[in-house]
């Protein structure tokens, strides 16, 4: 939209001017030189604040300035849209009234003088029947702003505020009546400033109000207060808000001057100018004139409001009014006004197809496009000059491109280059019709393409103006201003003469068109449209070629040309131009290497032939300046050769230490009359089991070359060492380390004739099993000046089909989908692998061995490497012992552990390798596989790898598995708070001799074990660890029964017995609160066959026990008379008078004092001595025991006494829990009473309970 005036499509919003922050010289708003000489001068007499927070708050201001932003009607997410101008403490507004030219005779009846931008004042450039310019919109977009926003400051000293607001006042109204004095409907707005803030900024609101009051300004629209002293984002929200405040008086400023617009309008009569004209034909502007600049300013003030839908309508009034056959109808052709005409029409249609756009209404703005653009060519063929000429089509270009300005302005998220859209949809109501697609909104690189056809055609034009024409007016004849003056449409562009002049520069129609090209093809490009970005950047490639522009050109066409899309769909016209081209631009610039990458593709007969031209690469550099040769490396990812290649095999399959025919195919598509190329050498690339292939070139022994079309030669295979650089090693070496890799070598003559194919027969050994394939071919040229290197997959072109020729001329096709590849069969292996002391079960803890033997069964002797692979939860690290060499151990980390290529000693025939895998002990079970595979070849045959593979399963099972019981036992000491004889004193540093001093209990475990294996095991130890306590207590284990000395033997499912006592013990007696204990069964055991040396360690993990309680217990123990059976069995009685002893322990580890009541019920099974009912009181921190004497009335039973404990003041029956000598179950307690002997009854067992209740009496 440059070709317009400025100003005259800018998006219009209302205009603020900022003044009094910051010290920096503001420029002053854009007055010309007339206008400031009679401005109207507006003037603050206080100096701007220049704070860190003024700053700030100008940048955030400037931050908002909307006239750079893309375009948005009034319900964006901005609740303000200002055109910001930071002025310092002064400005001009124009003059109200134009002054009279002194050229002019002044009548001597006064004068009614106008504005300077109206066609009523003679000094105007629409004097005197104009519509309407860029002025008048100058006037409201940059020199007569909506609204003035001053800025203050307050000051905090209590000894310069009187002084300090006395001043501010007089400079608010001072300015507040400079405004009104000039005639302008200008609002003022002003922002205080203070040091404080917003909490604190209260106690200045007597000064503030007093302020208001006296410049009568409205707090909530034009007097702001605002504290600094604040966050830069608190200040941000407050800035936001105060220009949200003035908006909405900047758009009742223009709703009044809209206002003012309508009812002059409605007059219906049209103003006399201040002289009217009196020179030629002039007349003034009529009525429709006037009420066409009316509507036009009505749509503008609308548009400055920000209200799309009531500007439209005033603009489409406008512009309809304008074509009418009233105004533009009855202007003449050669008269300025027509043109003026014109561009009133183009704002207008602009400025419909903005408000088109920001309404949502996209294709009713290509459809409003359109019809501007047949309206005016219409208008164009009947008054104009026609529209077959160069300022025909430079309009359109123009017209082009401001609609793809405007849809770049108003930036559809439609339209964003990520969703890869070309066009918008149409709006909801124009969806059922039938739409063409250029109707539709396409992006704007679509109109900047329009407008480079454009600009083709006005090229097109230009250089058909006769030379006549292009002479400058000084040179030309006179008679050539009655002939031709009004030949050529010079709107909105040059003159003939300055369009394409004889001499001199002129307009620059390929700069031009390759601007307008790159802008279409980046929008194109940025879509992922390659087809249409790569026909722009063709097309602009041109226009540089015209304008000399090599460097550009190159950077632009070369990554096109690198580009298979054209060659892979067969556009050989396009791609031959483009190599042309591109060739010229290389030269040029002394590209080499592209040079000769171009050469070598339009050797290919696909393209046709250029006269004259050599079609030898090797002189592809003629006329250029060489220093040293060229090194090029080409493939066939970027250009078509003309040279293709093809490798295959004649057999699908082969075993390794075999060969298999091969044949190695190079067609020449070279043009007819071309240079043979004779090939330095080349090779073939293969993956898989299979050597590199080396053919170097060797002249044919009688000079003399075949010229038949296909030829068919034997090229002769040998193995040969290749030495290569390590590039892996230290490059500050002074020696590198130098590495040989074996490829096969061969020699034969690569003279490659034009249209001729290449046939060489190979003969390929075998060697590692797997899939093997020709994956490249690299043919290797040289020349004095340089290098070539082009590598190509085998069979890629279509052209090539895979056949196996013969040299009887027949060709044989392949039947199988890939002839390229072979699939090598693996030599079978004669190596035996065994482990012949492989267990079927392993045990946890112990550490494992494998023994394996690694039986020769081959012809010859075997040189051997073994990889092993152990994988399986939890595998643990190994070492590899093999026999006569040395050991290497697994590394640790993960669950797959690895060793590959242990050396082994060289196997003879029919002999064995020895070597042993040790696995680490493995704490828990799990399934190993031990994989082992051999590598070895045969001494008669190093070049060919055989493979042997063996696995093992290993199962790694628990030897081990236990049951607990965990009983309470009462402890023989208990501790005491009268104790004063151990008491510590809390000052001694020394804390290792402080020990437990608390409360303690003790405890019984029986660990119930048994084994799992499947042979006996040896048990040579038990022992109980405590891992953890938790709770300040310290436990102490001790085993009550030990072992054999020399161990003892546990079968397969036999279950043995281990007791062991617990003592816990709190730390202090103040803390009484319940702790717990983590313990561990520790098994020490070894195979029977295994040797004494040997130990395994097996830990059982215990669950966790409370060691010791905070609530009171009630312990039962029993005892008898005389000695108590070893068993409670019949088999073991004792003497028939025995006494029961039923001891009952009450401990109390609270800090209550409790009471406790005991019920002894009687019974048919014995009869007892003891209070029947009784109560005990126990101390906190205490225990006390009572003893109830049972004499049995039964024999070798159990029996049961019936015995309550309650708590008195809980209320709560207390669980009796027995201990030693008593069992219980979920009724109580039992006691075990023995069988009598021979000849004893019930009546001496009756006498001895009475003599021993006697003698407790005495």
């Amino acid at each position: 939209m440059d070709a317009y005036p400025p100003g005259t499509l800018d998006h219009n919003v209302p205009f603020l001017i900022v003044s009094g922050l910051g010290t920096t010289p503001a420029k002053g708003l854009p007055l010309d030189k007339e206008l400031r000489e009679r401005g109207i001068l507006v003037r603050s007499e206080l100096p701007p604040i220049d704070t860190r927070e003024a700053r700030v708050i100008l940048r955030l201001i400037q931050e908002a300035d909307a006239s750079n932003r893309p375009w948005r009607p009034r319900d964006g997410a901005k609740r303000h849209s200002f055109r910001i101008t930071p002025i310092g403490r002064e400005f001009l507004l124009p003059p109200r009234k134009a002054r009279i030219p002194d050229d002019l005779d002044v009548p001597s009846s006064a004068l009614v003088l106008h504005s300077p931008f109206s066609p009523l004042s003679p000094g105007s450039t629409l004097y005197p029947d104009g519509l309407i310019d860029h002025r008048w919109l100058h006037k409201h977009q940059d020199l007569l702003p909506s609204l003035c926003l001053c800025f203050y400051s307050l000051t905090s000293d209590p000894t310069l505020a009187t002084l300090h607001d006395n001043q501010l006042k007089t400079d608010i109204n001072s300015v507040k009546n400079a405004i009104s004095l000039s005639g302008y409907k200008t609002r003022l707005a002003v922002v205080i400033l203070s040091d404080q803030s917003p909490t604190t900024v209260s106690q200045f609101q007597e000064r503030l109000e007093l302020i208001r009051r006296s410049t009568a300004l409205d707090p909530k629209a034009s007097l702001f207060v605002l504290p600094t002293r604040r966050t830069e984002a608190e200040l941000e929200t407050a800035v936001d808000n105060v220009l949200a405040s003035i908006f909405d008086q900047a758009l009742e400023y223009y709703r009044e001057l809209g206002r003012h617009v309508r009812k002059k309008r409605g007059r219906g009569v049209a103003p006399q100018p201040t002289i009217p004209p009196t020179s030629g034909t002039s007349h003034t502007l009529s009525l429709q004139g006037w009420n066409i600049r009316y509507d036009f300013k009505s749509a503008v003030f609308a548009e400055f409001r920000q209200e799309s839908d009531v500007a439209l309508r005033s603009y489409e009034q406008t512009y309809e009014s304008l074509l009418s056959t009233d105004v533009l109808e009855t202007i003449p052709a050669w008269d300025p006004r027509f043109n003026d005409a014109r561009l009133l029409a183009d704002m207008l249609a602009i400025r419909v197809l903005k408000c088109l756009l920001l309404n949502g209404q996209s294709t009713a703005a290509v459809r409003r496009w359109q019809m501007h653009n047949n309206r005016i060519c219409d208008i164009v063929d009947r008054k104009g000059r026609g529209t077959q000429n160069y300022g025909w089509k430079a309009w359109q270009a123009t017209w082009c491109t401001v609609m793809a300005n405007l849809i770049d302005k108003v930036d559809y998220p439609e339209l964003e280059p990520s969703l890869a859209s070309l066009f918008r949809q149409p709006e909801k109501n124009l969806s059922a019709e039938r739409l063409q697609p250029w109707e539709l909104l396409h992006h704007s690189g679509y109109w900047y393409r329009a407008a480079a056809h454009h600009l083709l055609d006005r090229r097109k034009f230009a250089h058909q103006i006769p030379e006549e024409d292009r002479k400058p007016f000084d040179k030309k004849v006179q008679a050539r201003f009655s002939r031709n003056a009004y030949t050529y449409d010079t709107y909105l562009c040059p003159e003939p003469h300055e369009e394409y002049p004889l001499e001199g520069p002129g307009i620059n129609h390929a700069q031009l068109i390759f601007e307008h090209l790159v802008l279409a093809r980046t929008e194109f490009h940025k879509r992922n449209q390659k087809r249409v970005s790569a026909e722009l950047g063709l097309d602009a490639c041109r226009e540089l070629e015209k304008m000399g522009n090599w460097q550009q050109l190159l950077k632009l066409l070369a990554p096109l040309w690198r580009d298979m899309s054209f060659r892979s769909e067969g556009w050989w016209d396009i791609t031959e131009s483009m190599s042309w081209t591109l060739r010229k631009a290389a030269f040029e610039c002394g590209q080499k290497e592209l040079i000769i990458a171009i050469d070598w593709e339009l050797m290919n007969r696909c393209f046709s032939k250029r006269p004259g031209w050599h079609y030898d690469i090797t002189r592809s550099l003629d006329g250029t300046q060489m220093a040293q040769p060229v090194v090029v490396n080409l493939d066939d990812g970027h250009l078509t050769s003309f040279i293709e290649a093809d490798f295959v095999f004649k057999y699908e399959e082969g075993k390794a230490g075999q060969t298999c025919p091969a044949q190695l195919t190079l067609v020449s598509k070279a043009l007819q009359g071309a240079s043979p190329i004779t090939l330095k050498s080349l090779d073939v690339h293969v993956e898989g089991g299979l050597r590199e292939i080396h053919i170097n070139h060797e002249k044919p022994a009688n000079e003399q070359r075949t010229g038949a079309a296909t030829v068919i030669t034997k090229v002769v295979l040998k193995e040969a060492e290749l030495g290569e650089i390590d590039s892996n090693a230290d490059e500050s070496d002074e020696t590198l380390e130098e590495r040989t890799s074996v490829i096969l070598d061969g020699a034969q003559d690569l003279t490659l004739l034009p249209g001729q194919t290449r046939v060489f027969e190979l003969d390929i050994p075998l060697r590692e099993p797997g899939d093997a394939k020709a994956t490249s071919v690299q043919l290797f040229l040289e020349s004095g000046d340089f290098s070539l290197k082009y590598s190509m997959r085998p069979g890629r072109a279509s052209s090539l089909s895979s056949q196996w020729h013969s040299k009887s001329s027949a060709k044989r096709s392949f039947m199988r989908s890939d002839p390229r590849s072979i699939r090598i069969l693996p030599r079978p292996p004669k190596m035996e692998i065994r482990a012949p002391k492989l267990l079927d079960q392993y045990y946890a803890n112990e550490s494992i061995q494998v023994e394996l033997h690694i039986l020769n069964e081959e012809d010859s002797d075997a040189v051997t490497k073994i990889d092993i692979n152990l994988r399986g939860k939890g595998a643990p690290s190994y070492q590899v012992q093999v026999a006569g060499g040395g050991s290497q151990s697994a590394p640790t980390g993960g669950d797959d552990r690895s060793l590959h290529a242990v050396p082994m000693k060289t196997i003879n025939t029919s002999k064995s390798g020895k070597a042993c895998v040790t696995l680490e002990p493995i704490e828990e079970p799990t399934v190993l596989d031990l994989s082992i595979r051999v590598s070895y070849h045969l001494t008669t045959d190093p070049s060919t790898p055989i493979i042997q593979e063996a696995s093992f399963r290993l199962n790694i099972v628990s030897p081990f598995e236990a049951s607990y019981d965990f009983l309470p036992r009462i402890h023989s000491e208990w501790p005491s708070v009268f104790d004063t004889e151990n008491i510590q004193d809390p000052s001694n540093d020394d804390t290792a001799a402080t020990r437990p001093r608390g409360q303690a209990q003790k405890w019984a475990l029986v660990t119930r074990y048994a084994a799992f294996t499947h042979e006996e095991v040896m048990v040579s130890d038990l022992a109980v660890d405590v891992l953890a306590t938790q709770g300040n207590v310290t436990c102490t284990v001790t085993k009550s029964e030990e072992l054999p000395i020399k161990g003892l033997v546990l079968s397969p499912k036999t279950i043995e017995e281990g007791l062991f006592d617990l003592i816990s013990q709190k730390s202090s007696l103040d803390d009484r609160s319940p702790a717990t204990a983590d313990l561990a069964l520790i098994i020490k055991w070894r195979r029977i066959s295994a040797p004494d040396t040997v130990i395994n360690i097996t830990t059982l993990p215990l669950p966790r026990f409370y060691v010791t309680v905070s609530e009171p217990r009630v312990l039962a123990s029993a005892s008898y008379s005389s000695s108590p059976p070893s068993s409670p069995s019949p088999s073991a009685a004792q003497s028939s008078s025995q006494l029961l002893f039923l001891d009952i322990t009450i401990e109390n580890p609270s800090s209550h004092f409790l009471t406790f009541g005991l019920t002894m019920e009687p019974s048919d099974e014995f009869a007892f001595s003891g209070a029947k009912t009784t109560t005990l009181n126990v101390l906190p921190v205490a225990r006390r025991a009572i003893t109830y004497r049972l004499l049995p009335l039964v024999r070798g039973t159990w029996i049961r006494p019936t015995l309550v404990v309650r708590d008195k003041y809980f209320q709560k029956v207390l669980k009796i829990i027995a201990t030693e000598g008593i069992k219980s179950d979920r009724d109580g307690i039992l006691l075990w009473v023995p069988p009598p002997e021979e000849g004893e009854g019930d009546e001496g067992g009756i006498e001895n309970m009475i003599e021993s209740d006697g003698a407790m009496n005495n």
